[in-house]
């Protein structure tokens, strides 16, 4: 027996026995990879899927949702399309939509790919999600905030059940999008009408 296939048998086992271990882990990891791909690609057609109407609501709140690198005004689309569409089918898509791209964030953290910075910021939110997960998601989603990224990777690490954490996602994004087409609709539609 050679000295590869010595080495060969020694090491499929314990590939195998890795990517079992690991299975979720690396397919969130390759799911929150596609999703940032799609970002990078997708951010350079936005005017084209604003002119969409209310498809082009979900794609974008998608795609907003789904970076933390490359910022894209969701919120400026769900004010104007509440503007000059239904603002209540306007949040309504956007409830949806949004919480379809924070899985990017959720699923880094559940990967344990994601790099978190201020680790003071981290620890805090950490406390909070431990002891009140669905009300701390639930408000931070409700709220336009930059912190919503952090808590959707340590929801992630924190290993909240995925259906809890796109139905507090789903509330309070619905919440926000609901005050944010609404006056899209008392500000633009005082401009056009």
């Amino acid at each position: 027996m050679s000295a590869n296939e010595v080495g060969s048998e020694r090491f499929w086992p314990r590939a195998v026995a890795f990517m079992r271990r690991y299975r979720s882990n690396i397919i969130a990891a390759l799911v929150s990879l596609a999703i940032t791909a799609l970002v990078v690609v997708s951010a350079t057609d936005l005017r084209r899927l604003a002119g969409l109407g209310y498809l082009g609501v979900f794609a974008i709140s998608i795609i907003s949702n789904a970076t933390v690198v490359f910022p894209v005004p969701g919120i400026a689309v769900v004010f104007a399309s509440g503007g000059v569409l239904n603002p209540l089918l306007v949040a309504l898509i956007a409830g949806i939509g949004e919480p379809i791209g924070e899985l990017s964030g959720y699923l880094a953290g559940y990967a344990g790919s994601a790099v978190v910075e201020d680790r003071q910021r981290f620890e805090r939110l950490r406390a909070f999600m431990e002891r009140r997960g669905f009300l701390t998601l639930l408000v931070l989603a409700s709220i336009p905030n930059p912190l919503f990224d952090l808590a959707g990777i340590t929801a992630g690490m924190l290993r909240v059940p995925i259906w809890r954490f796109l139905l507090a996602c789903w509330i309070g994004k619905t919440i926000k999008s609901l005050a944010i087409a609404y006056l899209g609709m008392l500000s633009l539609g005082r401009l056009i009408g």
